[in-house]
C-alpha cells in the first residue's frame, strides 16, 4: 500500500525485482510486495496452478543530506529543506572571555538530518577571523576567545559543520560578533520624578507637556557615565 510505481519485475520465468524510481525514506521505510506465479500463460484454458509469495522489503536510509544548523525553519511541505538563521553574540573590547561565548538564538549546534544514520559532526571556523581571535571546539561547537579584540569592528565568522565520514557533506553558517565597550556604570535618569500635563480629548500620539509650562513637551532623559560626551 502506498508504494505503487516504485517496484516492478523484469522477465517472465526468472523475474528480477527492480526499482522504477527513487525511494523516499521519510515517506516509508518498509513495504511488502505480493508476487503471483502461475504454471500456464494468462488466458490459457488449461487448468492453472498458482502460488503467492510475500516479499518483505526493508528500506535503509541513505546518507543524502548535509548537516542542519539549529534552530532552523522548514521551507517546504515535506520538511526536507531547513534553513537556519545567523548566530549573534557580543564581546567587550580589550577583554578576553575564558568561558564559551553566549550566542543568540542559542549555541552553535548542527545535526545530521539523516536521522537513523546520525553521523558524527565536527566544527571549524573557515572565514571572517583573520586575526585568530576566536576558536570553535571541534566536537561541541562552543565558541571561545584566543585573545582580546582590540577594535570595535564587528566580526562575521563563517563556521562550517562537516560529517566525519564524508567531508563533502557540510554546511556553513554566519556568526556575527559585535565588539562593545566595557560598561562600568549603570545608566540613570536625570530626575527621579517627572511631572507632566495632558489635556482631555487629545488625539492619540499627542504630546504630554511639562507641568506648569504647556509650551514645552515633557522630555525624559537618561545618562551613562561610561559615555560622558553623549
Amino acid at each position: 500500500q502506498g508504494t505503487d510505481g516504485y517496484f516492478a519485475i523484469k522477465g517472465v520465468n526468472n523475474p528480477e525485482i527492480y526499482l522504477q524510481k527513487a525511494l523516499d525514506y521519510e515517506k516509508f521505510n518498509f513495504t511488502t510486495l505480493v508476487l503471483y506465479a502461475r504454471d500456464r500463460p494468462v488466458g490459457s484454458t488449461d487448468m492453472t496452478n498458482t502460488a503467492i509469495a510475500r516479499i518483505n522489503i526493508f528500506i535503509e536510509q541513505a546518507d543524502t543530506k548535509s548537516p542542519w544548523f539549529l534552530p532552523c525553519t522548514f521551507i517546504n511541505t515535506d520538511n526536507s529543506i531547513c534553513i537556519s538563521s545567523p548566530y549573534t553574540g557580543r564581546v567587550k573590547i580589550y577583554e578576553m572571555s575564558t568561558e564559551p561565548l553566549i550566542l543568540e538564538p542559542g549555541p552553535i549546534y548542527a545535526i545530521d538530518p539523516d536521522y537513523s544514520l546520525n553521523e558524527k559532526i565536527v566544527y571549524s571556523i573557515v572565514g571572517g577571523d583573520a586575526d585568530k581571535v576566536f576558536s570553535v571546539h571541534a566536537d561541541t561547537g562552543n565558541l571561545t576567545m584566543n585573545k582580546a579584540a582590540t577594535s570595535l569592528d564587528s566580526y562575521l565568522l563563517q563556521v562550517m559543520a562537516t560529517q566525519v565520514n564524508n567531508i563533502q557533506k557540510y554546511s556553513i553558517v554566519s556568526v556575527q560578533i559585535k565588539v562593545i565597550y566595557k560598561s562600568y556604570y549603570p545608566p540613570y535618569f536625570d530626575s527621579r520624578i517627572y511631572n507632566g500635563t495632558v489635556f482631555v480629548g487629545l488625539a492619540p500620539r499627542s504630546f504630554v507637556f511639562q507641568a506648569g509650562d504647556c509650551s514645552r513637551p515633557l522630555m525624559i532623559t537618561a545618562a551613562d557615565d561610561d559615555f560622558p560626551n553623549v
